[in-house]
């Protein structure tokens, strides 16, 4: 397979609708927010644990066929008992090999990782970063309770109750970046990239689980730079338009976005860059320069912005 040889930049936007899209557990799993701005934040942990669960459901990344997931939970027994592995217990599965981990593991050969082996310990940085995804606009927690079905113990006469906390409604924007000077050292390739994109698009539509279901995602725009070099920021350059205030927002017929901002620096790094790829949902509505515009599921050159 041949490796990244090209550096890229990453936007991606998803909603999120009476869903709680991230989870504080040291603060009653509440969803992270930024309580200066009041916008929701998604660590760059709970994306990339939602693409690894996409390879692994769904693109035989299972174990299976000399493809893997290196960071994901397995058990081993001991007697009787059943143990939840340690890095250390899971690299020997690989025969203590780092080439064999790379060889075989898409999300160290993407994400980089530790890997902990008797001999030595090899530590990678991912070609693929991604920064903090955080919200568009202004939101709020609101908080869910009810009961449940049992009691919380025998001779209880009520059943317990559940509080649960929730977003009404976020856009949520990811900036990342693919660099080529790490994937020479993790062998990342251009199929590693493809798999990439399609588990950000893919899992985030298959998070359907009782408390993550109402997640899709929006827009996913790729820079293919010629260079090493990238613009930065991309989710800061685009604003939100709409006539209804932040927190009445509910869906995308409630706003457009405004991509002035990003398509004019595009244009100004123009020399820089071979290409941009788009896939977007039809519902999402563009304006750039105060005029409607529209963004089609395609790789643009430049000169078509």
């Amino acid at each position: 397979m041949e490796e990244i040889k090209n550096r890229s930049e990453i936007l991606f936007l998803y909603e999120i609708e009476n869903a709680n899209p991230n989870g504080d557990p040291l603060n009653e799993n509440r969803p992270r927010f930024d309580t200066e701005e009041n916008k929701v934040l998604v660590s760059d942990v709970r994306l990339k644990r939602t693409i690894r669960d996409y390879w692994f459901e769904y693109k035989g990344f299972n174990g299976s066929d000399d493809k893997d997931i290196f960071v994901r939970e397995t058990k081993y027994s001991d007697g009787k008992e059943e143990y939840i592995s340690s890095g250390s217990r899971r690299a020997e599965l690989f025969k203590e090999s780092s080439d064999k981990v790379l060889e075989t593991c898409i999300d160290v050969r993407v994400f980089g990782g530790v890997l902990p082996i008797k001999k030595d310990t090899f530590t990678y940085t991912g070609p693929v970063q991604f920064q903090m995804g955080k919200s568009l606009h202004q939101t709020e927690i609101i908080t869910e309770q009810g009961t449940g079905a049992f009691a919380s113990g025998d001779k209880k006469k009520q059943t317990t109750f559940r509080t649960e906390y929730k977003i009404p409604y976020a856009l949520i924007g990811f900036n990342g970046i693919v660099n080529e000077k790490a994937a020479q050292y993790t062998k990342m390739t251009e199929e590693d990239r493809k798999l990439l994109l399609e588990g950000i698009w893919n899992g985030t539509k298959n998070l359907i689980s009782r408390s993550k279901f109402g997640q899709n995602p929006l827009l996913l725009l790729t820079v293919n730079y010629k260079e090493p070099y990238y613009i930065g920021g991309l989710r800061q350059r685009l604003k939100i338009s709409s006539e209804k205030s932040d927190l009445q927002i509910r869906n995308t017929e409630d706003y457009n976005i405004d991509l002035t901002g990003l398509l004019k620096e595009i244009k100004a790094q123009s020399d820089k860059i071979t290409s941009v790829e788009v896939q977007v949902d039809s519902r999402l509505k563009f304006i750039n320069n105060g005029e409607v515009y529209n963004l089609d599921n395609k790789t643009y050159q430049v000169n078509d912005f």
